[in-house]
């Protein structure tokens, strides 16, 4: 993890896009572009067509996709990809957030107000059931990227005050938080909470990682299908898992 490459990599990007379009008026790939020169700065390597795709980034270091939402949408590419090198999913996730809303009508940005949630590695795994199929692919990696972030939120929404329902116009970084890396089938041990008991419920895995219960089944359904994990009976009526 490199902050001050990331700090030079936001400030390059975000003043290049502000000269060009006025603030609250960033194209929707600010993220994405960040990310692209964060990783990869040398823009030869950017936007490579790869036999009927276009891949993010090729190097020596195989490709890479950057991946905000809807991995079921990176399926075709990887039936590709992944039988012509390593391929790494970038997956970007707020860890804290501060929302702000743009007036469409006046061009008003409101201040920053802060999100009561905060973002984890955890967070991934309702993407990763998507593309459940491939994990185990020996040329996929993974590598999740929080950060904290400001989001850019139009009041064009249905509710009464414009929010619900509203239209995402953009999200800009502010700090790198934390990378994890998962290189093989293993390394999904990273993704197990360090205060998870040995044998555990999924109750234990929800209140350890944070998520929801249904997320919480979706990430013992992942773990345990990579092998991290392994079912081993019941407590009471609910399964029991081991490491």
């Amino acid at each position: 993890m490199n902050q001050l490459l990331f700090q030079d990599t936001c400030t390059k990007i975000i003043d290049s896009k502000r000269e060009g379009s006025g603030i609250g008026t960033l194209s929707e790939k600010t993220i994405h572009a960040i990310l692209k020169n964060y990783l990869v700065a040398d823009q030869s390597c950017h936007e490579i067509k790869v036999e009927n795709f276009y891949a993010d980034i090729v190097d020596e270091n195989g490709i890479i996709e950057i991946q905000t939402r809807n991995f079921d949408k990176l399926r075709r590419k990887l039936d590709v990809f992944l039988d012509l090198s390593p391929v790494t999913i970038v997956y970007p996730i707020p860890h804290t957030k501060w929302l702000r809303w743009i007036n469409e009508e006046t061009g008003e940005i409101s201040p920053p107000r802060k999100s009561p949630k905060t973002g984890t590695p955890y967070m991934i795994f309702p993407e990763l059931y998507k593309i459940k199929s491939y994990l185990l692919n020996p040329n996929l990696r993974l590598h999740i990227i929080l950060m904290d972030l400001e989001e850019y939120r139009l009041l064009n929404g249905w509710s009464k005050d414009k929010k619900k329902g509203s239209t995402r116009n953009d999200g800009i970084p502010t700090a790198l938080v934390e990378e994890v890396i998962i290189n093989n089938a293993a390394e999904y041990q990273k993704l197990l909470p360090v205060n998870l008991p040995e044998n555990f419920t999924t109750k234990d895995y929800q209140k350890a990682s944070g998520l929801r219960q249904k997320d919480a089944i979706t990430a013992l359904n992942i773990l345990n299908h990579v092998g991290t994990v392994k079912r081993i009976g019941k407590k009471g009526r609910a399964y029991l898992y081991s490491r």
